[in-house]
């Protein structure tokens, strides 16, 4: 596709990631940092070191700085293109950090680091969503496993979580408290439970795959009382030799019940086949972006 039908989306992806910087810096500063509590990445190191020093090496500064060392390293092994957003979101991130600390000199919550952790983590969780959603990155321990990956075969998401991991555990070095360790861990899952909801939480459809003797009266069906399309395949039964007829249907989790109902009342013999499908784009289903 050519350059020009993409510059329309570009603005977009940079307003989202702008909007899921200032939720995260919200997140941080006014409720998981009061809470002296430590999340994951390189913001995690970032506020262990600021704990450590009690506050005189900020973690925006750590963070910032740390990140231009990663992004030398990682330009010239993967591009200035691959990057340009992490460069975008780092740059920004920063920035807000700072200004979110000069606003917010009290914590919104107080006394209930439980309650403004979990708080602040649906807030970093959403945040991160609408940037990894607009295919950005917030840098940081992303540079790291993206510049492993690259040599070595290693899941984006397993190395995320064992960076993660260590990072929250070494705040035991700090606060000597191993209810600090267990209150991040919780903040960790309700992030990444957060993220996952904002990047699929929408796209929750199913897939049907129908067989029966009866198909032509099943998508008729289906077209005409549950107004959804579906297409006929031809295939073959190994078993039987005998030639089939499979019907293919994408609708809305929602939907599956009266399926199933429509599908039984017709042939009660049908076999039928469910999957969920992670994103389904086009008319009657999520706009593609």
């Amino acid at each position: 596709m050519p350059k020009r039908y993409l510059k329309d989306f570009y603005w977009k992806d940079y307003l989202n990631i702008t909007i899921g910087l200032v939720l995260y810096a919200i997140g941080l500063i006014g409720f998981i940092k009061p809470g002296g509590i430590v999340t994951g990445g390189l913001t995690g190191i970032a506020l262990l070191i600021e704990y450590a020093t009690e506050s005189k090496i900020p973690l925006q500064n750590t963070y910032f700085v740390v990140n231009c060392v990663l992004l030398v390293f990682a330009l010239k092994v993967l591009g200035f293109k691959f990057l340009v957003k992490t460069i975008y979101s780092v740059i920004v991130l920063t920035l807000f950090i700072t200004i979110a600390r000069a606003v917010i000199d009290k914590p919104f919550i107080a006394d209930e680091p439980i309650l403004s952790g979990v708080i602040g983590g649906m807030m970093c969780g959403a945040g991160i969503g609408l940037v990894f959603s607009a295919n950005g990155s917030t840098g940081g321990t992303d540079i790291i496993v993206a510049l492993i990956n690259k040599y070595r075969n290693l899941a984006f998401g397993r190395g995320m979580l064992l960076c993660d991991f260590v990072i929250i555990c070494c705040s035991y070095f700090v606060f000597q408290d191993y209810t600090k360790i267990v209150v991040a861990l919780i903040v960790m899952g309700v992030m990444t439970y957060t993220i996952d909801m904002v990047i699929n939480g929408s796209r929750q459809s199913v897939q049907f795959l129908i067989f029966s003797q009866k198909y032509e009266i099943i998508a008729n069906a289906i077209n005409k009382e549950l107004n959804r399309g579906c297409t006929v395949l031809d295939g073959t039964g190994w078993y039987s030799k005998n030639p089939t007829k499979v019907i293919v249907v994408l609708a809305k989790r929602s939907e599956a019940l009266n399926m199933f109902r429509l599908i039984k009342s017709i042939d009660e013999k049908a076999f039928i086949s469910q999957s969920n499908v992670r994103g389904v784009y086009g008319e009657g289903f999520d706009k593609i972006r």
